[in-house]
């Protein structure tokens, strides 16, 4: 029972405000997290609250292996800002410089590169069937009003080319475009602006979460789309509403960086997981 591995601890940490729960369940085999637990957690007001938790368990194929969870308690496939986030935890740990990360992605690489942690999200998914998309359509123009692009990163996006990303209406566009017929898993959808020569401002709403402050999977997407639309180069400046992070797209996959920050630790109560049966 979930009681009997208290005291659970946990570690708080963001990337550019993208905020996380992270928990070692490397000495756990199989982890403890199920949906009702991520649910109970995520819950900003009763529990800790977090954009995604990330559970790090022990692997037999790379350094670790990582699972997401949304704050509804569904999964994640991807969360570029959790890897970044757990990438510089480990890297710390085991006082390396480098680190393979099997995720549902697949393994993910990540190394730091004078003091910034950056991690290989992986070549964008760029069939339909794989995005997944409910049929055959053009994914640099999506039959969706505002003319979006559809890129995978492990999860699907929906990516919008706008005016002003900041005036775009995120949370009701976002919540109406993530559970469209055209997406059969539903979608994280992005709102971007061109600010400069390779330099796109963003706003994220995330499939399961709702607003978030940043999205990495979404930014490699967006830089995708974008170079793809021929509004940008393969490496671009994206501004989160929560901070910068910066995109790279080359031939081995899209590479992400940004700030990292760990904010505390904790620990989950026995009358907390008890709840959470």
């Amino acid at each position: 029972m979930l009681w009997e591995l208290t005291p659970l601890a946990f570690v708080k940490m963001h990337g550019a405000g993208n905020d996380f729960v992270m928990i070692d369940s490397r000495v756990r085999p199989g982890g403890v997290i199920t949906a009702a637990l991520a649910r109970a957690i995520g819950d900003r007001h009763r529990g800790v609250g977090f954009d995604q938790l990330a559970e790090l368990r022990a692997s037999d194929s790379a350094d670790l292996d990582l699972d997401f969870w949304n704050a509804d308690g569904s999964r994640a496939g991807a969360c570029g800002n959790a890897t970044r986030c757990v990438a510089a935890t480990v890297m710390a740990e085991k006082g390396v410089d480098r680190l393979s990360i099997r995720t549902a992605r697949g393994v993910l690489h990540a190394e730091r590169r004078d003091a910034q942690v950056w991690v290989n999200m992986g070549p964008p998914v760029l069939d339909w069937r794989e995005i997944p998309l409910a049929r055959n359509c053009d994914i640099d123009h999506l039959p969706l009003p505002g003319d979006p692009a559809a890129v995978g990163m492990g999860n699907p996006h929906c990516v919008h080319f706008v005016p002003d990303a900041c005036a775009a209406p995120v949370a009701a566009r976002g919540a109406e475009v993530e559970h469209d017929p055209l997406f059969p898993q539903a979608t994280n959808v992005e709102f971007a602006s061109m600010i400069g020569t390779d330099h796109l401002r963003l706003r994220v709403w995330e499939r399961g979460t709702g607003i978030t402050l940043a999205c990495g999977s979404g930014a490699c997407a967006t830089a995708v789309a974008a170079h793809r639309r021929g509004l940008a180069g393969r490496r671009v400046i994206i501004e989160a509403d929560g901070g910068r992070l910066e995109v790279d797209w080359q031939a081995d996959g899209v590479w992400l960086s940004g700030p990292v920050a760990h904010v505390f630790d904790g620990v989950l109560s026995p009358g907390f997981l008890a709840g959470c049966q």
